[in-house]
């Protein structure tokens, strides 16, 4: 099994549950969707930074254009919203935590390609915008590469989760949840 499959088996349960607290969002509804934007910063800057502070460029060469904060702030920025409270991003002291981690937000890409389909036009919609449709087949190749072994899987896998879980937590504060 690929590294990609591997990782899709092992955080599955998280990614349902963070699945079902976005989908409470009604993205068509401009409180919700800033209530979504909102959500998805309170976690989404903290992890790129520390995937940059975890050495993320030495591992995906093209991780300045994989970047999305600056995508994210503007559109918080055009709909006149705040950065919000950070969630508290995983330790990432190891290239599995760093591809884990990765998996997590390079896939929320994809998610965000069907979402941006309920965006209307009138909002600010660049965060969701898919971008290079070749850069998951890019990511997968590179997770193939450097999660060789059933031990580095497992740790992305679990740095996966907590990022899902983190995540999770995000959207808990953006709609009075429980994250559990």
């Amino acid at each position: 099994m690929s590294a990609r499959f591997a990782l899709r088996a092992a955080t599955s349960e998280a990614h349902e549950r963070l699945d079902a607290r976005f989908s409470r969002f009604d993205l068509a509804d401009p409180t919700d969707y800033g209530a979504f934007l909102s959500a998805q910063a309170g976690a989404f800057f903290p992890m790129e930074d520390a995937l940059e502070a975890a050495g993320v460029g030495e591992i995906i060469e093209d991780w300045p254009a994989r970047k999305r904060s600056d995508a994210l702030r503007s559109d918080l920025a055009a709909m006149g919203l705040p950065e919000p409270d950070a969630v508290q991003a995983p330790p990432l002291s190891s290239q599995a935590d760093i591809l884990g981690a990765l998996y997590v937000l390079e896939g929320s890409r994809l998610g965000g390609a069907m979402l941006v389909r309920t965006v209307p036009d009138s909002l600010p919609k660049t965060f969701l915008t898919p971008g290079n449709p070749a850069a998951w087949r890019a990511f997968v190749t590179v997770l193939d590469q450097r999660l060789s072994s059933q031990a580095d899987i497992d740790q992305a896998a679990k740095a996966a989760a907590a990022v899902f879980d983190a995540f999770a937590s995000s959207a808990s504060n953006h709609t009075g949840d429980d994250p559990t």
